[in-house]
């Protein structure tokens, strides 16, 4: 089995394949987009069709992966704010947790030498 195959800890293989079918949606519908913008111009040459379908399509693509790109990046700058503020809020619980332990064990010291 490939590396790519085996299931990573943060489901590596889920992510690559879901990002396959993600793109392979996009790239059929930008051709089905081309060839439906295509078949209105039937004074077009089958060549002159074909050209227009193709950079109809190069053009889809590429706009189509500025917005992947730029949809991944704010998802990477979310994570790392949400991350920053779970560390936080992490940091105030085990602080608070230990305050009441302790505040407990002082407690009970207190009222064992009473």
């Amino acid at each position: 089995m490939s590396d790519l195959l085996r299931p990573g800890p943060d489901g590596e293989l889920g992510n690559a394949v879901e990002g396959y079918l993600l793109w392979h949606a996009t790239v059929t519908e930008a051709e089905q987009r081309a060839r439906e913008f295509v078949e209105a111009m039937d004074w077009l040459t089958t060549s002159q069709q074909a050209e227009i379908e193709r950079c109809y399509v190069a053009d889809s693509l590429k706009r189509a992966r500025k917005d992947l790109e730029r949809i991944a990046a704010r998802c990477l700058d979310l994570r790392a704010e949400y991350e920053h503020r779970y560390q936080g809020l992490r940091r105030r619980c085990v602080g608070l947790a230990l305050t009441v332990c302790a505040a407990s064990t002082a407690a009970v010291a207190l009222l064992l030498l009473l």
